[in-house]
């Protein structure tokens, strides 16, 4: 899984016999000139077509490598293993538009590796008239699903999502599932910190507990549509980005925007991801009782903080923890997802659900590239 974050690739090894299990990890991170040429992607610009050919000739390369180093470290074999789960990285996510594109040379990366490999998940989806994501929702579903208890699943990656998991009715029961993107997750964070703290990212969020929120500025992001749009719905880079903010900055009147510290903007777009989180799950999902978060946000103590009083404050008081507490490190939830997404292409099992991203009805998703 490489993600809307643009660090690197979370490679992870799962046993899918029975329950997920984890079995081993490893994380590669994006060189920078790899990273610098897919955010430049993200928008037009000179020689597309060939540049986006030889980013995903390198994206296979670096796949690759990340899943020799994962099985020399798990000690297993090309040939014991069923078939790699691989997303791709995104640069366009237009569903309205009726596309979605993800960059990879899947058939390289089989090539390289001697593995079967699935790939291109969103695209059917988006074919049947839906978002083509979140996919993980059906995943969360059926790992994380309980009898009794209303849960809600928060992924905070670059862009948050969640998934509302009412009370399991029966045995791999998918019933009522719902789920969204609810806007930025740590997109906006990262590049702010990255801007003027020259790191990947705020180290525990200390540069936005430093802050204090502006209030008028926090109310221009959360003005934006998306926000109030009904799901099912979806986002990405393609919404939320440098100018998008730069948008917000100028509805502001010029002393506000001379006298705001960057430690400000840094806790501002904190409390954008945590408000936007909460008001999301309190309006779609009011019934949730227990919340569970899972990607890099988790990290972010001052982010989990801010969501963890605005869901108490909610409706039904949620709590929050991490997926830990359900025995799934909430750093590989989504590298485990595409594993599983994997398996249902393979045995072909309908792997979307029409209640989450829109579609005309179950699909299978993904494309299969035989070793």
């Amino acid at each position: 899984m490489s993600g809307t974050s643009l660090d690197g690739v979370d490679a992870a090894l799962v046993d899918l016999q029975s329950t997920p299990r984890l079995l081993a990890t490893h994380y590669s991170a994006f060189p920078q000139e790899l990273r610098n040429e897919l955010l430049d992607l993200h928008a037009d610009g000179h020689a597309e077509l060939h540049r986006a050919a030889l980013v995903s000739n390198q994206l296979a390369m670096l796949y690759a490598e990340a899943v020799q180093r994962l099985l020399t470290h798990a000690r297993i074999q090309a040939h014991e293993v069923a078939a790699i789960g691989c997303h791709g990285q995104t640069v366009r996510h237009r569903p309205e538009e009726g596309y979605t594109l993800q960059l990879n040379n899947s058939s390289l990366l089989a090539e390289y590796t001697g593995i079967s490999v699935v790939s291109d998940f969103r695209s059917r989806d988006v074919a049947a008239g839906g978002n083509g994501a979140p996919l993980v929702p059906a995943f969360h579903a059926a790992c994380f699903r309980a009898a009794g208890t209303h849960r809600a699943i928060i992924n905070i990656g670059g862009i948050a999502n969640v998934t509302a998991l009412p009370p399991a009715q029966g045995a791999g029961s998918q019933t009522a599932v719902t789920g969204f993107d609810t806007g930025p997750g740590n997109m906006l964070l990262d590049a702010w910190a990255h801007e003027h703290l020259g790191a990947e990212h705020d180290t525990g969020g200390a540069f936005a507990a430093s802050g204090k929120v502006q209030e008028a500025l926090l109310a221009a992001c959360l003005a934006d549509p998306y926000f109030s749009m009904s799901p099912p719905k979806s986002t990405g880079r393609d919404r939320f980005h440098g100018m998008w903010l730069r948008a917000m900055l100028d509805r502001l009147g010029a002393p506000e925007v001379a006298s705001l510290r960057p430690e400000d903007m840094q806790a501002t777009l904190a409390e954008l991801t945590a408000r936007s989180i909460a008001e999301a799950l309190a309006r779609w999902c009011p019934l949730s009782q227990e919340a569970y978060a899972c990607g890099g946000g988790v990290h972010n103590r001052d982010l989990m903080q801010r969501l963890e009083r605005h869901l108490a404050a909610g409706p039904t008081k949620t709590t929050l923890a991490s997926t830990e507490a359900l025995g799934m490190h909430p750093d590989w939830v989504e590298a485990m997802a595409f594993a599983w997404l994997a398996q249902q292409a393979i045995e072909r099992h309908p792997a979307n659900l029409p209640a989450v991203t829109g579609a005309r009805g179950p699909r299978i998703l993904g494309a299969i590239h035989p070793k």
